[in-house]
């Protein structure tokens, strides 16, 4: 059933994929600072496949969850939980892009955040969102990291290396180990979760 109605819908449409304008600007910045990306829709894996191969945007998702990759559709968060799973992320550490309160609501019980784009629906009516932009080119990395709450090194310029001190030999020998230098050993990303409609 869920395959005649997609067949309807592309007839309807009649077969056109198109980014949004600022989506694929967006997306290249995304990529520029290594953040992974996981597509997830509501649409079969066969018609993901060919709007990603029409639009030109192959090899830009580290994964992508389909309509016959989970049980329940939006608003039940199972899609954006599975999808963070094969980020290897916690949900706490996403951001969905999504069109309607039901992707709102969703990532919100998934406990991830959301910035949703206004299209179908204005922005004001997107209130319970995060973030409601018009377009995504709207936002940067910065939104992204402050979404997030994190601090990361990926985010910003890069921090200077730490100088050892040399101290002055006073004729004293003390011999004492002092690692007063922590390192931060897990690499922190914001990975996002898109939802793309056309």
């Amino acid at each position: 059933m869920a395959t005649r109605k997609e067949e309807i819908h592309q007839s309807l449409q009649g077969g056109i994929y198109r980014l949004r304008t600022g989506s694929k600007e967006f997306v290249n910045i995304l990529m520029r600072y290594n953040i992974p990306m996981a597509l997830v829709s509501t649409r079969p894996r066969k018609t993901l496949e060919k709007a990603i191969r029409t639009i030109g945007i192959e090899g830009y998702f580290t994964a992508i969850v389909a309509a016959e990759d989970v049980h329940r559709g939006k608003p039940d968060p199972e899609m954006f939980i599975y999808a963070a799973q094969l980020l290897n992320f916690i949900p706490q550490r996403c951001i969905v892009f999504g069109n309607s309160n039901q992707a709102v609501e969703a990532a919100h019980d998934a406990f991830m955040k959301c910035v949703a784009v206004a299209s179908k629906h204005p922005v004001y009516e997107l209130g319970a969102a995060d973030l409601a932009v018009r377009k995504l080119n709207e936002l940067s990395i910065v939104d992204l990291k402050n979404l997030a709450g994190i601090e990361s090194p990926e985010f910003g310029p890069p921090e200077p290396e730490p100088e050892l001190e040399l101290e002055e030999d006073n004729g004293r020998s003390t011999t004492v180990g002092v690692d007063d230098i922590f390192w931060a050993g897990d690499r922190c990303a914001v990975p996002s979760v898109l939802t793309i409609r056309y």
